[in-house]
């Protein structure tokens, strides 16, 4: 008598596995872009002045959770959701008024092409998730 297995249910149906394994990308780039560059910074942070000691232990912090992310992508989606945001406001409002008015320095540049990534997180963000299971959903009550 042959049985036939079930399925595994699907946890999120309207999110394909491909998909999911974009999102892992996604963290996976977040999680050892930040490690390679901001981890090794960490033995000296008292140092530094506030607000990038401040910065430095937010990103690691960060990475720590785009790591998470790889185990559960879709209960991590905010934090993909954040590096787009940050980086696009930082694009937006600091990186273009100064290409526009010919002052973009070395290290701003530096941190233009850094932040210019964020291009790769927006492409494996599951925008119609996002928009259905964040903007459009009911929210939790208040009371």
């Amino acid at each position: 008598m042959a049985t036939i297995a079930a399925a595994a249910p699907a946890i999120h149906p309207d999110l394909s596995l491909t998909r999911l394994h974009l999102m892992r990308a996604g963290y996976l780039l977040m999680g050892v872009g930040i490690a390679l560059v901001k981890w090794p910074l960490l033995p000296d942070v008292a140092t530094l002045p506030l607000y990038e000691g401040v910065t430095l232990c937010m990103l690691t912090a960060m990475s720590l959770l785009a790591f998470l992310g790889l185990r559960y992508p879709v209960k991590l989606l905010p934090v993909l959701l954040f590096e787009s945001l940050w980086k696009l406001f930082w694009l937006a409002l600091v990186a273009l008024p100064q290409a526009i008015t010919g002052d973009l320095d070395a290290a701003t540049t530096e941190t233009v092409a850094s932040c210019s990534l964020v291009v790769v997180i927006l492409a494996v963000t599951p925008w119609r998730y996002v928009w259905r299971n964040y903007v459009r959903a009911t929210g939790t009550r208040w009371r």
